[in-house]
Order: structure tokens, then C-alpha cells, then sequence
């Protein structure tokens, strides 16, 4: 049963921005290229590319079906599309992989924060980023400080709803987030070592490619849509009936992928080929200090910073959503009082995150996974940002095809669409063939290895 007086986006444009918002974050403008300087440029893109198109859309399509069909969140999704316990569970593991993935998550995107108020006030010293910071984030209380503010945005915008708040600002943001990385594509794009990191870029290797660079781009593509944890089925449940599956679902993948695209247009000509160190390292050690020796650098390090703090925001806000949803559908709460428990609840668990990277030594070696030590927050980030994801993501497609079965699933999805039938057969084979095997081997790779992909 649908709840009574569930919110439904105000517009189609509305519901592809605020989707396009919580798929485009850290991950495609800080994690793709560093994925794509590691396994060899051009030829990471191609596959890249190819696999959001044929993996990572029909799972899309999947999540935004589910959530339109059942007008509920993960939990209440499972048990009304195929009411049996098992299934259940998957809604309740969608819950809280959102939650976690939000504790440490924001722990990284209170960083934008922090780096653009610097850049604002202070700008950045050549040679001195490194030890900066490692200084900042041995400094427990500014990591909580910086976690507890971004947060705070997030509850700000989450608490007005769906029409007043995600879409009100989505409909800011987005379009804000666009010209920002426009203009420093320009920028990049004047600078002497831009025709080197586009040649790097954009012109495939063949030698590069091999089976690790395709786990890898499968990885990312599917990372970088949101799907495994709930975010586009709660999204999709508060698409109204008449809404046209197909088309949106497109437009949100294409918008997707063109902002990850368009940070290779900016990162690869402003480094003049692949990073010599990635994560964190790339973006608040190399590029800082390339912004304290680039012409007006100071300036265009603060306008990147509020590029990433942006693109966190409309990440962290569709997360804050998939756990409120579940307060609100499942538990009959009042919005406010879903939002308010679910803040508080993801500040706690992001304090051990938040004090793991030097702060506190013994949660900074919590286990060790595949020869590799890791602290509290990369070791979230192994089960939960990695198996989890690609766990619920590799469920979901047998949900589809087993549980909710293909005629109902194709039912919703084509409803009004008047989608060819080639096409429909062509996007089945993708959903219980193609789809499967990508993820098996992403999983496969992760627990064979206990490597996460990036």
C-alpha cells in the first residue's frame, strides 16, 4: 500500500536532477580519474563507457521499476513486490549500507568543506599540502567538526522533503555543479600541459587493457550510478505513475557519466598525464599544490572545492533519504523525526571514522584484509562500499528475474513507453546475462583478493 500523502516529484526535470545528484559525487569527479590514471588512460574509458551503458543501466532500470511499482522505500519495495522474508532482508541490507556509507562518506565531504574555506581565505603553499594535510586529518576534533557540518547541510535539505528540499535544491545545484566544472574545463583546457593529458586521456592503449583494468571499470561504473543500496528506489517511488521510466532512466545515467567525463577534461590536462598518487593524495596533495603555482590557482582551487563540496551534497542527501524513507514507510514517522534520528545516528557511527585517520592509533589498524592493514573507515568502506554494494546489486537482478519475475518487471518499466520489442529482448539479455557476470566477478575479485576497487 502506497502511504497516504506520500510526496511525488513536482517534474520530471526535478526527479532527473536530483537522481543525477545522488549518482554524480566524489566518485566521478576525484575517484574516476584516479581509477583511470592507474589502469592506463584511454582504454579505461572506452570500458568504462561501454559497461554503464550495458550493466549499469539496466540495473537502473531495475531500482527505478521497483520503487515506482511498490511506492515505498527498499524494505516496503521487497515485501509488497514478492512478499517472502528472504527478500526482505535485502531492503533491510540497502538500509543500512546507505547509513554507513553516509557515516564515513561525509567524514571525506566535510574535507571539500574544509579545503574550500581555505582556499578562500588562506590559498595553498607549494610543498607544504602534504604535511597540511596529514595535519588536518590527525586533528580528531576538526574531522568531526567538518562531518557534523556537512551533515548538518544534508538534514537542512532533507528535512523540507521531497518537493521542498531535494528537488528545490537539485534543481540549484546541479545546474550550479555544471558550470563550475564548464569553467574549469576552460581553464584546464588553456594551460601548456593540457595537450599531454589529453592525448593520455582520451587516446586508447590496447596494451593497457587487461582482465584487472575491466574489474575495474565494471567496478566504477557501477559505483558511480548508486544503485546497490536503495538510492534510486527510494527515488523511484516517488515517480508518479504516468512518468516515463525509459527516458529518465537514460538521462540520469547520461548525466552521470558526462560529469565523470568532463573531470578527466579537467584533471588530466592540469596534470599533463596520469597522477603519480591517487585518493585522497591527488586531490588534496597534487592538485593543491598545482593550484599554489597556476595562474590564478588560488581562485580556481576554491571554485574545484565547491565543485566537490556540491557533488558530495547531492550524494549525501539521497543517502540521508533511503534511511528517512524507512523511519516514514515502515515506521510511520513523522519526516522530522526520521531525519533527526537518522543524522544523529550517522554522526555516531561516522566519530570512529572520523578519528581513525590519526587521531586515534588504534582505530586506524583495526584488520587486516589481503596483506593491507586498514583503519575503521577504509575497513566501512571494504564491506559497505564495495561487498555490500556489489552484493545488493548482484541480489537485485535475481529479484528481478526470480522473485518480482520478468513480465511484472517489464510491465512497469515499458509502461507507456512504447519501447520497440528488439529493444526489450536486447535489455533482458543485458539484465540476466551480462549483468550477473560483471558483478560475480566484481564480488569474486574483491573476496578472492580482499582488494577494493579504488
Amino acid at each position: 500500500m502506497q502511504p497516504a500523502g506520500r510526496e511525488h516529484w513536482k517534474s520530471s526535470l526535478g526527479f532527473v536532477l536530483a537522481a543525477a545528484g545522488s549518482a554524480v559525487g566524489l566518485g566521478n569527479i576525484w575517484r574516476f580519474p584516479t581509477l583511470t590514471g592507474q589502469n592506463g588512460g584511454g582504454g579505461f574509458v572506452l570500458l568504462y563507457v561501454s559497461i554503464v551503458l550495458l550493466v549499469g543501466l539496466p540495473l537502473m532500470y531495475v531500482e527505478l521499476s521497483m520503487g515506482r511499482a511498490a511506492q515505498l522505500g527498499p524494505v516496503g519495495a521487497f515485501r509488497t513486490l514478492a512478499p517472502h522474508r528472504a527478500w526482505r532482508a535485502l531492503g533491510y541490507l540497502f538500509v543500512l549500507t546507505g547509513i554507513v556509507i553516509l557515516s564515513y562518506y561525509g567524514v571525506v565531504a566535510g574535507w571539500t568543506l574544509k579545503y574550500f574555506w581555505m582556499a578562500v581565505v588562506d590559498g595553498f603553499t607549494k610543498e607544504a599540502s602534504g604535511p597540511a594535510f596529514g595535519a588536518f586529518t590527525k586533528n580528531g576534533t576538526l574531522q568531526i567538526a567538518f562531518l557534523a557540518a556537512f551533515l548538518g547541510l544534508t538534514t537542512g535539505i532533507v528535512f523540507f522533503g521531497v518537493k521542498g528540499g531535494i528537488e528545490r535544491m537539485s534543481t540549484v545545484l546541479m545546474p550550479v555543479l555544471f558550470v563550475l566544472l564548464l569553467l574549469l574545463i576552460v581553464y584546464a583546457l588553456t594551460l601548456p600541459t593540457a595537450l599531454d593529458g589529453l592525448c593520455f586521456y582520451l587516446i586508447p592503449d590496447p596494451a593497457s587493457i587487461s582482465g584487472k583494468t575491466f574489474v575495474f571499470a565494471a567496478g566504477q561504473a557501477f559505483f558511480s550510478l548508486s544503485l546497490g543500496m536503495g538510492a534510486m528506489l527510494t527515488y523511484g517511488s516517488y515517480l508518479s505513475p504516468g512518468s516515463n521510466l525509459m527516458r529518465s532512466g537514460l538521462v540520469v545515467v547520461l548525466c552521470d557519466t558526462a560529469v565523470a567525463i568532463m573531470a578527466g577534461l579537467l584533471i588530466f590536462p592540469v596534470l599533463g598525464g596520469a597522477p603519480d598518487k591517487s585518493g585522497p593524495g591527488l586531490v588534496f596533495v597534487v592538485l593543491t599544490d598545482l593550484f599554489a603555482t597556476l595562474p590564478a590557482g588560488r581562485f580556481v582551487g576554491a571554485l574545484f572545492f565547491l565543485l566537490l563540496a556540491i557533488a558530495a551534497l547531492t550524494s549525501t542527501i539521497s543517502l540521508m533519504e533511503v534511511a528517512a524513507s524507512y523511519w516514514i514507510d515502515e515506521r510511520g514517522w513523522s519526516r522530522k523525526k526520521a531525519v533527526g534520528v537518522t543524522a544523529g545516528l550517522v554522526l555516531l557511527l561516522g566519530v570512529p571514522s572520523a578519528l581513525s585517520l590519526g587521531a586515534v592509533g588504534g582505530l586506524g589498524n583495526v584488520l587486516s584484509i589481503g596483506g593491507k592493514a586498514l583503519g575503521f573507515l577504509d575497513l566501512m568502506d571494504f564491506f559497505f562500499g564495495n561487498v555490500s554494494l556489489t552484493l545488493g546489486g548482484f541480489l537485485l537482478v535475481l529479484f528481478a528475474l526470480l522473485a518480482w519475475k520478468r513480465a511484472r518487471f517489464e510491465a512497469e518499466l515499458y509502461a507507456g513507453s512504447g519501447t520497440p520489442a528488439v529493444v526489450r529482448k536486447g535489455l533482458f539479455f543485458l539484465l540476466a546475462v551480462l549483468a550477473p557476470l560483471c558483478l560475480g566477478g566484481i564480488l569474486g575479485y574483491m573476496l578472492i583478493t580482499g582488494q577494493t576497487l579504488g
